[in-house]
């Protein structure tokens, strides 16, 4: 790397002449892009790049703002350095500006900047989570997508999903939902939030009262990511858990028979978990075992299958049944042909005449 060039550049952004601070901050945003090595050495940067947010020309504000963003990128140091300059009054000034520019500039700000323990806490004492819930109802496509990552990632720190659910964010967070692609990290992020808020009753309450709100999760809990699908799970799982009589119907209503049986088969370790629970929780009578028919799963999914209406998914549901019942024969056979394989006879012996030797 040519310090020439961090030295001409530092020159240029503290310079008192607007073309050359400009040019300097241009070249920083360049610079800094995918270097990891670049934001260390523009560190001294920040402070004038922050300055400039205080100036009254969009030209000077937006090459600041590109800039402060690509330094902020997976660098702690300057994420500090960026809040302690004063940045943050200036970019919660941005995200309420009627300008679209600036309110998407200032959105992703503070998404490179909420993805960090230590400043966690503190944009969500700046009263950063009602403007970005504003974001999403508002903003343009890109600052909801950007608002909803920066939301879920303050939503990790304690205390901050209380603020989140007091802002009412569950219609925005559906609507998005609705509107992107459900393998897409966007519909991951929205499901997780989702399922965190619906620890609390207004969260529940606002996501069955929503239209189209329930079946927004149970659709990505048939083609979302693996991710999206676990959070998708989880948050059907946790309304049944807590109020089966109030959310079993409005659940079974929404089509999520398809979905939770391939995932019984195909998803993570926690999903399969999850989704065989919410199946048990599903069925009419989860509390009284047939003689007659054991509680294995699949005489579960036959019970809630015969409560069902004969339309498509319900076909869909039978054929996914029929696959769940010969995973499960599969996997009961390779069980019992490792059973076979560990204890042969040679096995044994060779275990016998190690423990002859141990003994010796």
């Amino acid at each position: 790397m040519s310090f020439s060039i961090v030295e001409k550049t530092l020159y240029l952004v503290q310079s008192e002449d607007p073309i050359l601070k400009v040019q300097g901050a241009r070249d920083i945003r360049r610079l800094t892009k995918s270097s990891l090595r670049y934001r260390r050495h523009f560190s001294d940067a920040v402070k004038p790049l922050v300055d400039m947010l205080r100036s009254t020309s969009f030209e000077f504000i937006q090459a600041a703002l590109l800039a402060l963003l690509n330094l902020s990128v997976k660098d702690e140091g300057n994420k500090k350095s960026i809040i302690e300059a004063g940045a943050l009054e200036p970019i919660i000034g941005f995200l309420q500006s009627e300008n679209a520019s600036l309110q998407d500039y200032a959105t992703a700000s503070l998404l490179t900047l909420s993805a960090s323990s230590v400043t966690k806490p503190i944009l969500s004492s700046f009263g950063v989570i009602p403007l970005l819930v504003d974001i999403l109802r508002r903003g343009s496509s890109q600052a909801k997508v950007d608002a909803i990552m920066t939301l879920y990632n303050l939503s990790t720190y304690q205390g901050n999903l209380t603020l989140i659910l007091e802002r009412e964010p569950i219609p925005s967070i559906v609507s998005l939902l609705k509107s992107c692609k459900k393998s897409s990290k966007t519909a991951e992020k929205c499901t997780a939030l989702i399922e965190s808020l619906l620890c609390y009753e207004e969260g529940r309450n606002a996501l069955a009262s929503e239209e189209g709100g329930i079946f927004a999760v149970a659709e990505v809990l048939e083609i979302g990511s693996l991710q999206s699908r676990e959070h998708a799970v989880g948050a059907l799982l946790t309304m049944c858990q807590i109020d089966r009589c109030k959310y079993r119907e409005l659940i079974l209503r929404e089509g999520v028979m398809p979905g939770l049986l391939e995932l019984t088969v195909k998803g993570t370790a926690k999903s399969q978990e999850k989704s065989q629970t919410l199946l048990r929780l599903l069925r009419d009578t989860p509390y009284k075992r047939s003689e007659l028919k054991p509680d294995t799963l699949e005489n579960i999914v036959s019970n809630l299958i015969s409560q069902l209406d004969g339309n498509e998914q319900t076909g869909k549901a039978r054929g996914l049944l029929a696959e769940v019942i010969q995973v499960s024969m599969d996997q009961s056979l390779r069980h019992l042909h490792q059973r076979e394989v560990v204890f042969t006879p040679v096995d044994l012996s060779v275990s016998s005449g190690a423990s002859e030797i141990s003994s010796t």
